[in-house]
């Protein structure tokens, strides 16, 4: 995926914008990955499966996230870990990437493509995903429960049109 960015995405964007310089196309920074696992106050376990889950899928370790405020109605505390992410960069980045375009997309259910208002001003792409069996590493007679994903994609895109041309242009499937 990389030298694919390198010999063909960069020209073709130099070329819709017109740009000077090679530098001023944007590229993929990092990719974010977070599941959100409200269940972990009452059980643990579906925390520590979500970190399994997590690790197959991304090709590393993730990090436990704390919740920063007490909310009694949900029967939460400061400090008590509901979820894990993921920050991929390099070749752990390019690798994720290709993985998502071609296996991860194709086997979603009822798919009819992305929406392209989920960019923001500075054309980061966000993605949510409601089951991680999309995924081949993950083995459907191990899991517990289908859990959901939040997948940002943060680009150096000065603008939401470069950041969907940039996708577009990676094989992003999107919807007019």
């Amino acid at each position: 995926m990389k030298e694919y960015y390198k010999s063909k995405i960069v020209h073709r964007m130099m070329e819709k914008f017109s740009y000077k310089s090679i530098m001023q196309v944007p590229k993929i920074k990092k990719i974010v990955i977070n599941i959100g696992v409200g269940k972990s106050i009452l059980d643990k376990k579906f925390l520590e499966n979500a970190i399994v889950d997590l690790q197959k899928i991304s090709c590393q370790k993730p990090i436990v996230t704390k919740a920063k405020k007490s909310i009694s109605s949900f029967k939460l505390r400061q400090g008590y870990a509901i979820g894990c992410k993921v920050t991929l960069r390099k070749n752990n980045m390019w690798n994720f990437l290709k993985k998502i375009i071609f296996i991860a997309i194709p086997r979603i259910r009822d798919f009819r493509g992305f929406s392209k208002k989920s960019f923001d001003q500075k054309g980061n792409y966000n993605i949510g995903i409601r089951e991680q069996i999309i995924f081949p590493e993950i083995d459907y007679e191990k899991i517990d429960c289908i859990r959901g994903m939040n997948i940002t994609l943060v680009t150096s895109a000065k603008s939401k049109i470069e950041g969907y041309e940039l996708l577009k242009f990676f094989g992003f499937p999107f919807y007019d």
